[in-house]
């Protein structure tokens, strides 16, 4: 059961029906309405919660509501309390935290101030009403525990945004079609390619990441491959602040078929996320997509797992702050041991995002009900 924008329903509702419908599941949804700042949400909350409500009282069977995030989260609390319906609240990260440290809410606005203490009322309700708790990171889940809110080591799961390994394979790319992709793009030819994949939003830094590239640059003939569905102006717009030549800058878009072969056209990959307390909930699907493609990981600390993933498993660099210093000692890490991190890339995928681990892990949960 989901809250659907038009747009995107418009154009996915029949490749979702199709997946949904071969693997037995029935999907119900709502539209999502916009335009009036609170009233359309609190529409959106209660047109779900009628479709979640009526499913339930039609349900034969015990009902287990798996609940994504806060606003179902607070649909699944509700229907505990009435229905007393199983109720898992995968969470995702500290939500109202992220709203507030994302800039969308502003504690110095009335407002913004009782929807972040009204959600962090909730959030403490669903974790304590909950029968099990989904947690992206270990971090996270430590963070909980140590609120003593009576909450058991065993209720919450920790499963991280998993990467289909099959699909991010170098095993499953086809060689002419690489040597077509290699085509498109002779401006990296023989140059040290350094990727970027994702949306360039609120907590990816282009700036910083730019300003990495160009001490990568000066050292080295390279190239930033940027694969993103944003505007290429807001990379431009960094690439001349910190001096970086435009022809040495290719921003491109891909389809998820055609992913894995942007890929593998790098010889690294970075990305940079604004650290903060709700960050620390943060599992970025794209680390998991990138090692499994062989592809070692520059990245920041003080997101999630993700400094002890790569201290562990020595698949990466971490850069421990923001300023030439660390930049320069990092490309002179990643430049000496690339080899040696790229070997250790396809285990550390497997070890920690792989997407059947993921499965088992949910199925546990479920069956717990039993």
């Amino acid at each position: 059961m989901s809250c659907e924008k038009k747009g995107n329903w418009k154009l996915n509702h029949k490749i979702i029906e199709k997946i949904t419908s071969a693997a037995n599941i029935s999907w119900d949804y709502s539209f999502y309405k916009t335009g009036k700042p609170f009233i359309s949400q609190q529409q959106n909350f209660k047109s779900l919660k009628r479709i979640v409500f009526k499913k339930i009282k039609d349900a034969n069977s015990q009902t287990i509501l798996h609940c994504r995030s806060y606003l179902a989260g607070l649909i699944g609390l509700k229907a505990k309390q009435k229905f007393n319906t199983g109720f898992i609240f995968d969470m995702r990260g500290f939500w109202a935290d992220e709203r507030i440290e994302g800039g969308i809410w502003k504690k110095s606005s009335p407002i913004g101030a009782y929807l972040y203490k009204y959600f962090k009322k909730k959030e403490k309700e669903m974790l304590v009403n909950s029968d099990a708790i989904i947690s992206l990171t270990n971090k996270a889940k430590s963070i909980i525990l140590n609120w003593n809110l009576g909450i058991d080591n065993s209720k919450t799961t920790v499963i991280p945004c998993c990467a289909d390994l099959d699909h991010f394979s170098k095993n499953n790319i086809k060689e002419k079609l690489f040597i077509t992709f290699q085509n498109k793009f002779p401006q990296l030819k023989n140059k040290f390619v350094l990727s970027y994949v994702g949306s360039l939003g609120t907590w990816y830094m282009a700036d910083e990441m730019l300003e990495f590239f160009k001490v990568l640059s000066d050292k080295v003939d390279s190239h930033f491959l940027i694969i993103t569905k944003d505007s290429e102006e807001l990379v431009h717009k960094a690439a001349i602040k910190h001096h970086v030549s435009l022809d040495k800058v290719t921003v491109i878009s891909s389809s998820r078929a055609e992913m894995p072969y942007y890929i593998s056209l790098s010889s690294a990959s970075l990305f940079f996320i604004r650290p903060s307390f709700s960050k620390s909930a943060s599992s970025p699907t794209k680390m998991g997509e990138l090692l499994s493609m062989e592809v070692p990981v520059i990245t920041n600390a003080g997101v999630g797992d993700v400094d002890s993933i790569i201290h562990e498993t020595n698949c990466g660099v971490i850069v421990s702050d923001f300023n030439k210093k660390e930049y320069q000692q990092a490309v002179s890490d990643l430049l000496e041991n690339r080899n040696l991190y790229m070997s250790n890339t396809v285990t550390a995928a497997s070890s920690h995002f792989s997407l059947q681990d993921g499965i088992e892990k949910y199925a546990r949960v479920y069956n717990s009900f039993n």
